[in-house]
């Protein structure tokens, strides 16, 4: 298994380790529902450096962005960032991504999924035939996600970067604990507002950044939160996650990404999405609320009134906010719709659900 740069601090800090995407991570340290509360109440800090990162550029990198992802990076300035899908040839999701614009038509940073940077990097290099310099940055970059309401007020103390007015989807880089040339953006996973930040692993960055930001956080009540709470927070707001909620067969259409599709440039497979858009899909991803007691896991069955199989759930979970259990499940289009009666197969009994409208936290 890799290291992360804070892997000896998670293990100093009694967190819960296991393998994720060929890493050593933390999936939870006090609880997921104590960290899970932490964060929507307070401020936590999440390792996120398995992460994977790629420059590219030159005078064709934006071009070669446009063609290999599904959303519009000509709209990107300098400090915006985007999310965005890499569609694959038969119009499913190759992974998906933020595309962060560091120098207008110059220079990119992709943001792509730990278990898929190499599938990505591959992907990319094949539809790379202008010679576009690309660098995989991913095993020197850190990546430290500092979320909750109160994160930007603590985080503030350490940098002369604007954090109150730094919008959602933007970033700028400056100085942060001391270290320099730090990305600070405000792309969470969590829905709870707050920052990211990325840093060259390199001398003792990573040691002094960690220690600064428990030094003003810790005594505030902010933590360090495990992929366990990641995972029930984005839930709670309806993010995806590649492998579960999205894939290789997922069309961006089905999985309500049509808003990261355009179809006003050329990318792969968009033949193939213009014709699903005008055709139709045929199943679709929902949120569902669980009416009868039980916890709906990734893989269950999903079944209409007379047992007919109808989809399946992609991701569940108890929501520690919410105090239900709440999951995002593909469905027939016919069941797609808002308050829909669906059974989930829970260990084979046929369990009472409802069609709810994402996120399930408002």
């Amino acid at each position: 298994m890799k290291n992360t740069p804070f892997t000896q601090q998670h293990i100093a800090l009694g967190a819960k380790m296991a393998e994720f995407a060929g890493y050593n991570m933390p999936i939870s340290y006090t609880g997921i529902n104590d960290e899970h509360a932490t964060v929507r109440s307070n401020a936590g800090v999440f390792d996120v450096s398995h992460m994977g990162e790629f420059i590219l550029k030159g005078a064709g990198a934006l071009d070669l962005i446009q063609r290999v992802t599904s959303n519009d990076a000509s709209k990107l300035t300098a400090g915006k960032a985007q999310y965005s899908c890499l569609p694959n040839e038969e119009g499913g999701i190759v992974d998906d991504l933020i595309v962060y614009c560091l120098e207008e038509n110059a220079s990119y940073m992709l943001v792509v999924n730990a278990s898929n940077v190499e599938k990505d990097w591959n992907w990319i290099s094949s539809k790379n035939t202008e010679g576009v310099e690309m660098h995989d940055i991913s095993d020197k970059t850190a990546l430290l996600a500092i979320q909750g309401p109160k994160a930007v007020e603590y985080m503030q103390e350490l940098t002369s970067v604007d954090l109150v007015n730094l919008k959602y989807y933007t970033f700028a880089k400056g100085t942060f604990a001391g270290v320099d040339n730090v990305i600070i953006s405000a792309t969470g996973y969590t829905g709870s507002g707050g920052i990211e930040i990325y840093f060259e692993d390199k001398d003792d960055n990573a040691q002094k950044i960690w220690d600064e930001i428990f030094r003003i956080g810790a005594p505030k009540g902010l933590k360090p939160i495990g992929l366990g709470a990641r995972d029930t927070l984005r839930l709670e707001k309806g993010f995806c996650l590649y492998g579960n909620d999205i894939d290789d067969t997922t069309s961006p259409l089905e999985a309500g990404l049509g808003w990261i599709t355009k179809f006003t440039k050329d990318f792969t497979a968009k033949d193939i999405l213009e014709k699903q858009k005008a055709d139709g899909i045929q199943r679709k991803l929902v949120g569902i609320e669980m009416q009868d007691k039980g916890i709906p896991r990734h893989g269950y069955k999903i079944l209409d009134a007379e047992g007919r199989e109808i989809g399946y759930v992609t991701s569940g979970t108890q929501s520690p906010s919410l105090g239900k259990a709440i999951a995002i499940a593909y469905v027939e289009k016919s069941f797609a719709g808002e308050a829909s009666e669906i059974w989930v197969s829970v260990r084979d009994k046929a369990l009472k659900a409802v069609v709810v409208k994402m996120p399930f936290l408002k």
